[in-house]
């Protein structure tokens, strides 16, 4: 009896091992941090951040797929992804992370600062160690996946002032409490899946819908406080305060919406769009009004 021989993995599979999409963000959040920290010296301090980022993201992300592909090659949306689909070995995925992972760990400590490359080992095991594990045994794996994905806006801070002063935390606020919402929408979308795999989140526990909606709507709102801070304390102007303001009621009446049960899965799906809207005009507007009025 003969077997078919396993697929040769692509370039474009191992691309796609590294999230390309996930982790663009955490690049895009680490770059904007670091340049609302006003470094004295940009460059090329701004290409090493940008790298190690991108190596600590793909690495993480080949990683976690690593740890998932059981779950993953049980859900429509995941079970063609190159490990379950087996299109990347286990032992080709493990070297690869790794690497990438430690690669940016050094690469941080020799070019940047030890400040950076503690916030990048920090996303590492707060992401491996902790959010997904908990994914498969706690309701509260979002909130401890949103402390992950946070990190990067430290990241960057730390590259750009070797320390995290008040607005570094704000923005690492700031994504912490978006990356909330943001998941509610997307898990309510994709509820059966992971129901499916017993993932015990909110859309899952209850089917329906209202837990994850209102803790979307919670967290909107403490994003939208966060988000003003910069103008209350005077570390931006009024003109990032209204853009800050404009976008944050858009993000609220969007979240709001989600409550609605009649109409909760087309309101997930217009949460999600304003989320990935939100966030880099948000974000954008902040570090141009540190730059031009500060």
């Amino acid at each position: 009896m003969s077997t078919a021989p396993a697929p040769t993995a692509r370039f474009a599979d191992f691309l796609e091992l590294t999230k390309p999409r996930l982790s663009l963000l955490s690049v895009i959040t680490a770059l904007l941090s670091f340049a609302a920290a006003r470094p004295a010296s940009a460059f090329p301090r701004v290409l090493w951040v940008a790298l190690v980022t991108s190596l600590a993201a793909g690495g993480v992300a080949t990683l976690n797929q690593l740890m998932e592909r059981e779950t993953d090659a049980r859900m429509v949306r995941t079970a063609q992804r190159p490990i379950p689909a087996g299109r990347i070995p286990t032992g080709s995925a493990f070297v690869l992370g790794w690497l990438m992972c430690i690669a940016a760990l050094m690469l941080s400590f020799a070019l940047i600062n030890k400040l950076t490359a503690l916030f990048l080992l920090l996303t590492i095991v707060a992401y491996l160690g902790f959010y997904t594990p908990a994914k498969r045994w706690s309701r509260w794996s979002t909130e401890i996946g949103a402390v992950a994905g946070a990190i990067p806006p430290l990241v960057g801070w730390a590259a750009g002032e070797n320390r995290i002063s008040a607005l570094g935390w704000i923005l690492f606020g700031i994504l912490f409490f978006w990356q909330v919402p943001h998941f509610m929408a997307v898990s309510w979308t994709h509820r059966r899946d992971y129901a499916t795999v017993n993932f015990p989140m909110p859309s899952v526990r209850d089917q329906t819908g209202r837990s994850a909606a209102i803790c979307a709507l919670l967290n909107t709102v403490l994003l939208v406080a966060v988000s003003l801070l910069p103008v209350a304390l005077g570390l931006d102007s009024r003109w990032y305060g209204a853009a800050a303001a404009v976008g944050g009621a858009w993000f609220l009446w969007r979240a709001a919406a989600f409550l609605r049960p009649g109409r909760r899965d087309v309101e997930a799906r217009k949460l999600f769009l304003t989320s990935i809207t939100y966030l880099p005009l948000v974000l954008v507007a902040l570090v141009v009004d540190r730059i031009v009025f500060f």
